[in-house]
């Protein structure tokens, strides 16, 4: 009988984890030094140097694995955070995870995400998933829509007319937290760019990051640098003053 008990308990300790794809094929970026001992919304401080992640609304302490497309490498990481901000990019990863996943050069890649383990979904996980929610819908509606008393008018990436003479804001990001707009600021800086400005409001409650005041000969130039640097979320918004 003893015998039996321990066999099945050997099967289960050595039977393969099996994992929940989640999503696939989805946007990962990753936030390291200017984030680093800050507060993560489940009140814990960012580790750049642990494998965590920041997701807009999975449960926290759920363990993913995350799949680089681009090269095949493996990591899992654990939810402490929401986040990334960005309609386009589904998780943000430490930055011991993206060494790991060897997308340090790019700064973001195409990845799987599969659940290991689900967190147990706690009023404080469904708190800060509700205001990220939130978040993002004021982020979107502040993308397709302009106020009649705006000094600025919201276009494409690629507006069709960049007309000689007209000047543009190269918008680069939106925090609901104004601390991570201004080190996400300080890191465009540390890329060499310059005439980055922090516009606020008060009304949605997120600070934006932009580079002003670019002319229209040079958006397209500005725009692949910062391409090329990393910064590929961009929206333009024609200056009237």
């Amino acid at each position: 009988m003893k015998r039996t008990f321990f066999l099945i308990i050997a099967i289960l300790l050595l039977a393969p984890v099996f994992s929940e794809v989640y999503k696939t094929g989805v946007t990962a970026s990753y936030y390291a030094e200017d984030f680093h001992g800050k507060r993560t919304s489940n009140g814990e401080r960012f580790n750049m140097n642990d494998y965590t992640c920041a997701h807009k609304s999975l449960p926290f302490n759920t363990i993913l694995k995350v799949t680089n497309l681009a090269n095949g490498k493996t990591c899992e990481v654990r939810v402490n955070d929401r986040g990334p901000f960005v309609a386009s990019r589904e998780i943000d990863l430490s930055k011991a995870a993206a060494i790991k996943l060897g997308m340090i050069g790019t700064g973001t890649t195409k990845v799987k995400l599969e659940i290991v383990k689900k967190g147990p979904n706690t009023k404080l996980s469904q708190q800060t998933a509700a205001s990220a929610s939130k978040i993002m819908a004021k982020l979107n509606g502040g993308n397709s829509a302009t106020s009649n008393n705006s000094k600025t008018s919201t276009t494409s990436k690629k507006p069709a007319n960049l007309a000689p003479g007209t000047y543009w804001d190269i918008q680069l990001g939106a925090f609901s937290s104004k601390e991570n707009a201004k080190a996400f600021a300080r890191k465009l800086s540390k890329a060499g760019f310059k005439d980055i400005v922090l516009q606020t409001s008060a009304s949605q409650g997120i600070t934006r990051v932009a580079i002003k005041k670019v002319p229209a000969s040079k958006v397209t130039d500005t725009q692949n640098k910062l391409t090329a640097a990393g910064f590929t979320e961009q929206s333009l918004r024609q200056r009237k003053d």
